[in-house]
């Protein structure tokens, strides 16, 4: 079973690649962590998502730590990399988005997996929860449609004192996920969460559930991927801005589940999300791993 890390992003709110950020004595990253989580819950392969630039540093870093624990394979997130016939508008520098992201993995993925960000810290339950979702999955849609899960997580979990972060708000019916609408710039106001539209905030409930990027799939999501990728490219030149919009991964999912053509089961977790979007949140982490460690959670160098 493969986990797919999505680390192709350089972090501008952060201030660098925050991804090779080292957070404890043994030069180990927030990705150690959640590779670890994962190899205890038994996946076997973790994939890569990055910029083909940066695969030397990657190498010589948490892949050179792992090989011994599990596989390690790598795919690039290209800017160049899109449709036969579509073109990339001029000034476009931003990568295309977390869709995107994921679709780079095709050609080195066919099995079941589960997706993460790279500079999101989940809680092994999570993982826990996703392996078990993937082993009751194959690929073939018995019932026509495709089966995906998602781990979600409380609102006021997953909030830092720091800024404002982007979070997927969901509706959940029956423990399955209806809708999932991204919310781009969420931060805490004198108390209340709130997120940000066209200069206006708005009120969030604070144990609403949210998507962090934390999904199960089968290999069925690439084709409905590309096919969701071909349509934002089609559609690029009339948006608001085609040097900055993105393909989010949660909106493809959303339109999935709109046709009919997936079900998402949400696997709820009350785990505290830790994770390093500024650079002031990365004191805040290194504490929670160093109580983490000393009480056994999480051996004193991870790949020992």
């Amino acid at each position: 079973m493969t986990l797919v890390i999505m680390a192709a992003g350089m972090g501008s709110r952060y201030g660098g690649l925050k991804q090779l950020d080292p957070i404890n004595r043994h030069g180990e990253f927030i990705i150690d962590y959640s590779i670890y989580d994962a190899v205890r819950a038994v996946f076997d392969k973790v994939v890569f998502i990055i910029k083909e630039e940066n695969l030397a540093d990657f190498r010589e870093t948490v892949s050179k730590r792992i090989e011994g624990s599990v596989k390690v394979d790598f795919a690039f997130q290209r800017l160049d990399n899109i449709p036969d016939g579509f073109s990339i508008p001029e000034g476009r520098t931003k990568p295309w988005g977390t869709g995107h992201a994921v679709l780079a993995a095709a050609d080195v993925v066919n099995e079941p997996f589960a997706v993460i960000n790279s500079d999101d810290f989940y809680g092994s339950d999570a993982f826990v929860k996703l392996h078990d979702f993937l082993l009751t999955q194959k690929d073939a849609k018995s019932d026509g449609k495709a089966h995906y899960a998602m781990a979600g997580y409380i609102l006021e979990n997953t909030i830092t004192e720091n800024g404002y972060v982007s979070r997927g708000i969901c509706e959940v019916e029956n423990g399955h996920l209806v809708r999932v609408t991204e919310r781009t710039k969420i931060q805490e106001n004198s108390g209340v969460i709130q997120y940000n539209e066209n200069d206006v905030w708005h009120d969030l409930d604070r144990k609403a559930v949210v998507s962090m990027n934390c999904w199960a799939f089968t290999p069925a999501v690439f084709d409905a991927l590309k096919s969701g990728f071909t349509k934002f490219m089609r559609e690029l030149p009339d948006s608001e801005n085609p040097q900055k919009a993105e393909f989010f991964l949660p909106f493809l999912i959303q339109s999935c589940i709109d046709d009919g053509s997936c079900d998402v089961r949400v696997l709820e977790t009350g785990a505290k999300w830790y994770g390093v979007t500024y650079r002031e949140d990365k004191p805040r982490f290194v504490a929670f791993i160093e109580s983490e460690t000393k009480t056994g959670a999480y051996p004193d160098g991870l790949w020992k």
